[in-house]
């Protein structure tokens, strides 16, 4: 993956003082997905050129993608190595980062001057072709050339989606690599790492001084944040608020961070066991401990259970536990043992609450009748509290595809979901009531199902 810097300003070395990285020099600089390396191929009084050389360890690229991971084989096949993306943006503001800012104590005053610059960029990802390069560079005061790589030099098998890509213009050069850090990505559509909420002040901090009037400011916006609605509108709204303040769009905002489904989940959990008064609590499908934990914080209770059909998650619930730490009395009150639940086991039994927290979902629906026997016919807790995706939802996740996760058998309407629990309700002498959890759509209800089945 290359990107080359070329000025002929005389003298045209004063590129290295701009860019921090001495003319003499072969630097290197180590990444989370590789090595970025920093050179001249050529630097002379008239013409100066730094050449940008990351190089991509698809292993060490995989392993970083730690928020979203993806077992495929595309984390280690694929153009990553090759062609300009969200990683050489990253690499560029990680090297670059003090030439960003536009500081530059020895030369501060050619760091504010616009100067003749030539960014060459040999394979670029420009999805929407050619054209997209275009309306994104030129209005900034580029020319622009994109030449469109064919699929094969030697067959007719029409263009790929990558383009050679040379811009020159007289351009200051903080801009020139504010400008490439926001677009690279931008004409991939795609970013190598996960998109929080600070997306939006990063895209400000880079781009809120040209952004604010470029004709096209919201292709760049959606592109820039993965096509996520909400962060689209709240950088639009910021940039239509910056007006002729440019300034203004530097100023990180605070940002809420909404209360993750998953505490959400548990919270609920735990407030209708509180209603119910529950002494003795047995958590069916506990994985790895995560109730279970909140659950021994509470001394009120006498007895608790965690079940799973994975050993090893038993193994991580025990850690997190602090079983092999606990004193005698605290262990008395907690057990962890391997079962299945389609299958009768008597431990199952005398309890006053059964948890199934994110767990019907993962039974084949030809087993749900065994499964509807253990819990509710032979354990028979005083009740069950059970929760389950709202497959309505799911169409306000942007990006997915299915169920929410791939080893989901199934996933209910509120519609199934309530016609389920009144059959199980009919066959086994309970009562329920079904609530919500999450944060409600007025058409589709709250992401998450909460039965509350109370035996009769």
């Amino acid at each position: 993956m290359l990107l080359t810097i070329s000025t002929t300003h005389v003298p045209a070395t004063d590129l290295g003082y701009l860019l921090h990285k001495h003319p003499d020099r072969v630097q290197e600089f180590r990444q989370s997905f590789g090595t970025a390396t920093v050179l001249y191929p050529e630097a002379t009084a008239e013409r100066c050129t730094a050449a940008l050389v990351l190089d991509v360890d698809p292993v060490r690229l995989a392993r970083s993608r730690t928020r979203s991971p993806d077992f495929s084989l595309a984390q280690y096949v694929n153009d990553r190595s090759y062609a300009a993306s969200s990683l050489l943006g990253v690499a560029l503001a990680d090297v670059f980062s003090t030439a960003r800012a536009g500081i530059c104590k020895s030369r501060q005053e050619l760091a504010d001057t616009p100067i003749p610059l030539e960014l060459r960029i040999p394979v670029l990802p420009c999805r929407g072709g050619a054209e997209v390069a275009h309306r994104l560079f030129e209005p900034l005061g580029w020319s622009v050339e994109a030449e469109p790589i064919p699929l094969d030099d030697d067959l007719d098998w029409g263009d790929s989606r990558y383009v050679r890509l040379q811009l020159a213009g007289t351009v200051r050069l903080a801009d020139a690599l504010n400008q490439l850090h926001v677009l690279l990505p931008v004409l991939d559509e795609s970013k190598h790492y996960w998109q929080a909420a600070d997306e939006v002040d990063k895209l400000l901090r880079s781009g809120g001084s040209w952004l604010v009037d470029h004709p096209e400011r919201e292709l760049i916006t959606r592109r820039y944040l993965g096509h996520s609605r909400r962060l689209a509108a709240d950088a639009l709204g910021r940039l239509a608020e910056i007006g002729d303040d440019p300034e203004a769009a530097f100023e990180p905002q605070p940002v809420v961070r909404p209360v993750a489904l998953n505490v959400q989940r548990h919270d609920a959990v735990l407030a209708v066991l509180d209603e119910l008064g529950a002494r003795s609590i047995i958590d069916l499908g506990c994985g790895g401990g995560r109730l279970l934990q909140r659950l021994v914080e509470r001394p009120a209770l006498d007895r608790i259970a965690g079940v799973d059909v994975s050993s090893r998650s038993l193994r991580m619930a025990g850690r997190r536990l602090g079983m092999d730490r606990m004193g005698e009395r605290q262990a008395a009150r907690i057990t962890l043992f391997q079962g299945a639940l389609t299958y009768t086991d008597a431990r199952f039994a005398g309890y006053d609450a059964a948890v199934l927290m994110e767990v019907v979902e993962h039974v084949d629906p030809e087993r749900l009748p065994a499964f509807e026997r253990v819990v509710f016919g032979r354990a028979r807790p005083g009740a069950v509290v059970l929760t389950t995706p709202n497959s309505e939802y799911n169409d306000l996740y942007e990006g997915l595809v299915g169920p929410r996760h791939p080893d989901h058998r199934f996933e209910w309407t509120r519609a199934e979901f309530a016609a389920w629990c009144d059959r199980v309700c009919a066959e086994h002498g309970y009562t329920v009531e079904i609530r919500g959890i999450g944060d409600v759509d007025p058409d589709r209800g709250a992401p998450t199902q909460l039965g509350v089945f109370r035996r009769a």
